[in-house]
């Protein structure tokens, strides 16, 4: 047990330091794409390291919800990421797949209700949008992994290990991938780096964070893009049995700068869709979710 709870805590400290440099890889091939310069790989770092070195500024009219949403945030999104294992070993096997949909779902409450606090305009906006974003985005992602739960027997995350890998898993792929997107808050759904209010969503609802808490926030939601892009490497691409466990992290850190590159790409060449276009953004990846379930069981 002892081994399993040192494992966990590993997990959660390579959740922490490889997701601001993801996110500034993400920033940097962005910015390259479109013949910018762009900010340094490690700029989300010396961010960090700013917004953490400083006081918050709270309301008056707020109360512990907004104190504590930021750190249930993190720590929701850390104990999701050491649900997914990064190699082959034993976990402390205390949740699975629908553990981790709830999971985000906490996290994502807390700070929507958090948003609603200050009675800022602009946060009550950005906790609507939330919502209704969630509301199309949560039925396609348990219908994906649901779908690949089916085809492994279990729900327990080792046990689905590689399931997408079938002749219908490139349909599911892209269905979890546009849910990728749009959990992360990026384009075509939102755009991360906007300072225009009106198009805010998840940055909406930050508008009255400061300080640590502000830091904290962004934190977690760079560990929330790193154990999605996590998940899909380990659901449709994971490491051959028997990898060292150094080599897997290696490879596991490449395949997901890889499929950052391919979120980067998408930004480069999409704009950011109207609002309500987003349910038939969501319908085709529900479509794609069950065209796959369906031919599995034709094939």
């Amino acid at each position: 047990m002892a081994v399993k709870i040192l494992i966990t805590l590993g997990q959660f400290g390579f959740l922490i330091l490889i997701a601001p440099l993801v996110n500034g890889i993400i920033k940097k091939i962005k910015a390259f794409t479109q013949c910018r310069r762009g900010p340094a790989l490690l700029q989300p770092y010396f961010d960090m390291i700013k917004f953490l070195q400083r006081e918050p500024v709270v309301s008056d009219h707020t109360s512990w919800v907004t104190q504590l949403t930021p750190i249930i945030c993190l720590s929701a999104y850390l104990v999701a990421g050491s649900l997914v294992p990064l190699w082959e070993h034993e976990s402390l096997g205390t949740g699975d797949i629908i553990a981790l949909i709830y999971l985000f779902a906490l996290a994502r409450f807390f700070l929507a209700l958090a948003a609603l606090e200050p009675a800022s305009a602009f946060g009550g906006m950005g906790s609507s949008r939330e919502m209704m974003i969630t509301s199309l985005v949560e039925p396609v992602m348990v219908a994906g992994l649901f779908g690949l739960a089916v085809v492994a027997g279990t729900t327990d995350l080792n046990g689905i290990r590689g399931s997408g890998q079938q002749p219908a898993g490139l349909l599911m792929f892209i269905g979890l991938l546009i849910v990728a997107v749009a959990e992360t808050g990026r384009i075509p759904v939102d755009n991360p780096d906007t300072h225009l209010e009106l198009t805010m969503v998840h940055e909406g609802m930050l508008l009255e964070y400061a300080g640590k808490q502000v830091g904290l926030l962004h934190l977690a939601a760079m560990i929330k893009q790193v154990i999605l892009l996590i998940l899909l490497v380990h659901l449709f691409w994971p490491q051959n049995t028997g990898t060292p466990a150094y080599l897997a992290l290696v490879f596991m850190v490449g395949k997901v700068i890889g499929l950052g590159l391919v979120l980067a790409m998408v930004e480069s060449v999409l704009a950011k869709m109207r609002l309500f276009k987003l349910p038939e953004l969501m319908a085709g990846g529900m479509a794609f979710c069950l065209l796959a379930i369906v031919s599995t069981y034709l094939i």
